[in-house]
């Protein structure tokens, strides 16, 4: 501000404090402009203008200000900056502002916005230049400072800022795999995209390192294999390269290709399964070594317990001290996230028994410990025990050993020698266990004076036997008297 605006601000400010003071309520705030007699004394071409705001009702403070009053308007500032290539973290910038008018008032924006100084920005004295100690990618944008003179201002050019990063730690992804830990599993037969993952600025250079020759190597950050094999499981390495900033990140992923599943077999021992008495390992055949395994028993998914018992993948069913009823039937099935295959069902053959035997008169169904029948009559024994196989049968009267050998005796018509212990004995030959039963059977008929001629013929010969008997030693005793 020249020597004659200072004095015409000087002297508005005094007329403008004592018409404030004498004013009983003033505004919160006021513009004035110097009288048209202070404007005829200015002499240097600048036009004092005056500011006042209140905080309290009796307290003013005003400012005031001369603007450049000529033909010419505010020139348009001048925005450059330090250095045209910049790398993050490795970069110092300064942007400087530029105009021919001294006493200026500079503001900078960011993206059309009034600039926010972070720690690692500085400004000078005058504003006029702006410091970026420490560049990084997110101090890119549009830059630009405007002049103000008074009321009047101006904005420079904007000024782009291209910040260079990268590349970023390098990804690669598989669109259609399945990540398994530290390999990404793809079903055999699938398209697979391969695309790399990763920021950089400028856009990086790719350079490919394949597992196979039957695939020539791309160029770009992305690429497919469209009807993937087993030749083509192994690591795939990507080399990401930034020719500004000169760094390289390497990238690695290990892709396992999935056979398409088939059926499992199950093998077991070609060995008699005899309950309580043995275990038995129950093996799931297949040639897919990386798929999983589980197991059902009778439709469901079989789990562990203490007699059934699995091996660390699941390949080997161990079960312990077998029950008849662990006859299953039994599957294994595998699978991976894309498919599974089940074998055929398995069922046991269980030996056990024979159990308790039953003796029952007929097809009566009631256990009998004494059958009575009348004489002539005919009769029928069932001897029936659980066993797997089917037991064998032996017969036996308690006066002969070998009468009869089946499930069922029958006697056509009963006569006394027919009374008597019957005992039914059946056998497993798989288990090597017998167990037996028996029924006493009671012949009974009506009661008769006469004798049957058998009879008859018996009593006789009885009766003659022990006549001889009495012959024989009386002529013995008298015999020996005699030779006294």
């Amino acid at each position: 501000m020249g020597p004659s605006g200072f004095r015409g601000c000087l002297r508005t400010g005094i007329l403008l404090s004592v018409v404030l003071l004498t004013t009983r309520i003033p505004p919160m705030a006021a513009q004035f402009t110097r009288p048209a007699d202070l404007l005829s004394n200015t002499q240097s071409g600048r036009d004092p203008f005056v500011i006042c705001s209140s905080k309290y009702v009796s307290l003013w403070w005003c400012h005031c200000f001369s603007f450049l009053l000529s033909s010419a308007s505010l020139a348009k500032p001048t925005l450059s900056v330090s250095q045209s290539t910049v790398i993050e973290l490795r970069s110092m910038m300064t942007f400087y502002c530029r105009t021919d008018v001294d006493n200026v008032t500079i503001h900078w924006t960011y993206n059309n916005s009034t600039l926010v100084l972070n720690e690692r920005m500085k400004l000078s004295a005058d504003n006029k230049s702006l410091t970026i100690l420490v560049v990084q990618r997110e101090d890119s944008g549009s830059y630009q400072c405007e002049v103000w003179y008074g009321f009047e201002g101006q904005s420079s050019s904007i000024v782009l800022l291209n910040v260079n990063y990268g590349p970023d730690p390098v990804a690669i992804k598989l669109d259609s795999g399945v990540d398994a830990g530290d390999v990404v599993e793809v079903l055999e037969g699938q398209a697979v995209n391969f695309r790399v993952e990763t920021q950089s600025r400028p856009a990086s250079d790719y350079t490919w390192y394949l597992p196979t020759d039957s695939i020539q190597p791309p160029t770009m950050g992305t690429f497919t294999i469209q009807s993937v094999s087993k030749e083509h499981e192994g690591m795939y390495r990507c080399l990401v390269s930034n020719s500004v900033t000169q760094l390289s990140r390497l990238g690695v992923v290990k892709v396992q290709v999935l056979e398409k599943l088939t059926a499992p077999s199950i093998e077991f021992p070609i060995l008699p399964l005899v309950e309580n008495a043995t275990s038995v390992s129950l093996t799931c055949k297949t040639s897919h070594q990386e798929a999983s395994v589980q197991w059902f028993l009778r439709g469901q998914p079989l789990w562990p317990s203490d007699r059934l018992t699995l091996s660390s993948q699941n390949r080997t069913l161990i079960i312990h001290g077998l029950q008849r009823d662990d006859t299953g039937p039994y599957e294994c099935e595998v699978w991976n996230w894309g498919s599974h295959a089940r074998s055929a069902p398995l069922r046991l053959a269980i030996n056990y028994g024979p159990d308790r035997v039953d003796i029952t008169p007929g097809s009566a169904s009631g256990e009998a410990s004494t059958i009575q029948a009348m004489l002539n009559s005919s009769l029928t024994l069932h001897c029936r025990a659980d066993s797997n196989p089917d037991a064998k049968y032996h017969w036996t009267h308690e006066r002969s050993s070998a009468l009869h050998t089946g499930e069922q005796l029958s006697i056509e018509a009963l006569n006394w020698e027919h009374d008597g212990i019957y005992s039914c004995t059946a056998s497993n030959p798989i288990t090597g266990l017998a167990r037996s039963a028996s029924v006493l059977v009671k012949v009974v008929g009506p009661q008769s004076s006469s004798l049957s001629p058998g009879v008859i013929a018996g009593i006789v010969i009885g009766i003659l036997v022990v006549i001889s008997v009495v012959i024989g030693l009386a002529y013995f005793f008298y015999s020996r008297k005699d030779r006294w």
